[in-house]
C-alpha cells in the first residue's frame, strides 16, 4: 500500500493517522501537488492529495473516501463510529475541521500571490470561516477528551489536525488563549504516536504568477 502525501496537509494526515492507528503497513510518497511536476498527474484527475495506491486496484483519492475504505479493509479500530448518532456527530466535526483547513489553504494561496493581486475581502471571508469553525469545535468539545464518544476516532483526527494546521499556516490566530478547552484537548493528545509521527511540516510551493 502506498500513500501520496504532502507533509503539511491535514487531509493527507487524516489518512496517515488512520493507517497508523490500524497498524497497516504503507509507504509514504511525498509530493507537492501545487507544483508543475506533481505526482498526482494521471492518477487523480483533481490533482489533489492524498492518493492511496494498491496493486491491481484503482487509485483512491479524497481523505474521507480513503478512511472509509480503510474501515472496511481493517475494521479495528473503527475511525467512523458504528453508532448512528455518534457517526453523524463525528462527521459534523470532520466537516467543520476540514472546512477550516480549506479556508486556511485559500488564505495561504491568496497571500502567495503578488500583493497587488490579493483580495483583502476574500481573505477576510476565509478568516471568518476559520474563527467561526474553531468556535464550533470548542463549543462541541466542551470539557471532554474526545470530540465524540469515549475513544479516538475520525473527529479527533480532524479536530486535532485542524489545530496544528492553524499553528503552521495561520499562526496569528492564537486559539490556545481564546479557547483553553482546545488547548487542554491538544495537550491530552499531543503524545499519541500516530499524531507525533505525522506532525505537519511546511513545503515550498512554486510562486503563483496571477
Amino acid at each position: 500500500m502506498k500513500l501520496i502525501i504532502a507533509t503539511p496537509s491535514p487531509f493527507a494526515r487524516k489518512a496517515r493517522v488512520a493507517l497508523l492507528e490500524k497498524k497497516i503497513d504503507f509507504e509514504e510518497i511525498v509530493d507537492v501537488p501545487w507544483n508543475q511536476n506533481t505526482l498526482t498527474k494521471g492518477i487523480n484527475p483533481l490533482g489533489k492529495i492524498p492518493v492511496l495506491i494498491q496493486d491491481n486496484h484503482e487509485p483512491l483519492f479524497d481523505s474521507k473516501l480513503i478512511v472509509q475504505y480503510l474501515d472496511c479493509y481493517k475494521p479495528h479500530p473503527l475511525m467512523y463510529p458504528e453508532n448512528p448518532e455518534e457517526n453523524i456527530s463525528a462527521r459534523l466535526i470532520e466537516t467543520v475541521a476540514d472546512g477550516v483547513c480549506d479556508a486556511i489553504v485559500l488564505v495561504f494561496l491568496e497571500n502567495a500571490r503578488k500583493e497587488m493581486l490579493r483580495s483583502k475581502d476574500w481573505i477576510k471571508r476565509q478568516e471568518r470561516k476559520i474563527f467561526e469553525g474553531v468556535k464550533y469545535l470548542s463549543y462541541h468539545l466542551k470539557g471532554k477528551n474526545y470530540f465524540v464518544g469515549s475513544s479516538f476516532n475520525i473527529a479527533d483526527i480532524c479536530g486535532y489536525s485542524c489545530l496544528e494546521y492553524i499553528d503552521l499556516r495561520f499562526p496569528k490566530f492564537e486559539w490556545r488563549s481564546d479557547f483553553p478547552n482546545l488547548e487542554k484537548y491538544w495537550i491530552f493528545h499531543k503524545d499519541r504516536q500516530s499524531l507525533k509521527k505525522t506532525k505537519p511540516i511546511a513545503q515550498i510551493i512554486e510562486p503563483l504568477e496571477d
